[in-house]
């Protein structure tokens, strides 16, 4: 079956995974591209945001990737939870919970999101602003 992904800012939680017990060796930037790297085989991602663990918690890091495809994040889940990815520790990957009675609005894309959403979906290799004469039509 068909996926509709919406040229849209994702904000439902079945498009975001939670990822955890990262490793404090890497630094933020390293890990972002880690996950980055391991997590966009699956599908297109919007964004891959690192946090330091709280104070209270053991060292280290967690993650929260947005994919702009739910059936992509949840293949991504299955695939990656508990597994050692691209670290000696495996890794925990959940899917974002959301209670439903939360309502947020959808926020369009930018333009620069749009192409590249397109470009991936379509496998266009890049877009023309440009209009184009028709050949066929000037004979």
């Amino acid at each position: 079956m068909a996926e509709l992904v919406p040229f849209a800012v994702p904000i439902e939680s079945d498009k975001t995974l939670l990822v955890w017990e990262l490793s404090s060796g890497p630094t933020a930037e390293a890990l972002h591209h880690s996950l980055f790297t391991a997590f966009s085989k699956f599908g297109l991602l919007y964004s891959v945001r690192v946090f330091p663990n709280a104070a209270v918690a053991h060292p280290g890091f967690y993650a929260v990737i947005k994919f702009y495809s739910a059936r992509a994040a949840r293949r991504a889940q299955k695939a990656c939870d508990r597994k050692q990815l691209f670290q000696k520790s495996p890794v925990k990957v959940r899917l974002g919970t959301r209670h439903k009675a939360v309502q947020h609005q959808a926020l369009a894309l930018n333009s620069s999101r749009c192409q590249e959403l397109a470009n991936y979906y379509f496998g266009f290799n890049g877009w023309s602003k440009r209009i184009i004469k028709d050949h066929y039509r000037s004979l």
